[in-house]
């Protein structure tokens, strides 16, 4: 998992056995700060994301202490009620640099023969001051269209060009004033290899638009 919640001055991959939550939210319900979601960690799996990630040449930390924050235990929670699956995060870095979390998707690559489900956690849209506002609609769905046709290039040459040209895109920095909900996307196309990627589903929240992608298409 690549969240946008959570970035280090170099990329870092949780290491514990036991993951503890983390609630990186304020003035949330009180039962908010109860949720539990126990999911193993995966030590051997962190070791494998570092080796892959030190043989392409970009360092890594291990973290033993890092935890489940709300962009992993949410949407883990709903895929996978269980908790039986076991979870291990990789951070952003916090230069936002976005053809170096390209590469660390290309380095990783490897996970996906492996029996490694890659799942970037952010959002297409991610605006604070927007949400719920009737002119976040349009530049929502201007964004996202420009996203969804760089996913579906079949070319990934072109993804990868329009990926890194981002900010191009129609009102991207009103989108995203900062791109730390846009990076775990960059990573997973990374990882994609040659594989076109669609559209999966789109939801409408607070009056924006919000999109999941999967690769390959049809996957």
């Amino acid at each position: 998992m690549i969240t946008g919640h959570w970035e280090a001055p170099r990329f870092s991959v949780s290491t514990s056995e036991r993951p503890p939550m983390d609630y990186d939210y304020s003035g949330f319900p009180a039962h908010t700060y109860q949720l539990q979601y126990p999911a193993p960690g995966s030590p051997a799996v962190a070791r494998r994301v570092q080796d892959l990630l030190g043989a392409a040449g970009i360092a890594s930390d291990g973290d033993p202490a890092r935890g489940f924050d709300h962009g992993t235990f949410v949407p883990l929670s709903l895929m996978y009620p269980d908790a039986d699956v076991p979870v291990v995060l990789l951070s952003l870095k916090s230069d936002y640099d976005a053809a170096e979390h390209i590469r660390v998707g290309e380095a990783i690559a490897p996970l996906r023969d492996e029996g490694v489900l890659i799942i970037g956690s952010g959002l297409t849209y991610h605006n604070m001051s927007g949400f719920g506002r009737p002119n976040a609609t349009p530049v929502a769905a201007a964004f996202e269209g420009y996203l969804e046709q760089a996913v579906s290039q079949p070319d990934p040459a072109q993804r990868t060009r329009m990926l890194l040209d981002w900010e191009s895109g129609p009102a991207a920095r009103l989108a995203h004033p900062r791109e730390d909900h846009l990076l775990p996307l960059m990573v997973v196309a990374g990882a994609a290899g040659a594989d076109r990627g669609e559209r999966l589903f789109v939801d409408h929240v607070m009056q924006v638009t919000m999109a999941s992608y999967r690769f390959p298409a049809g996957a």
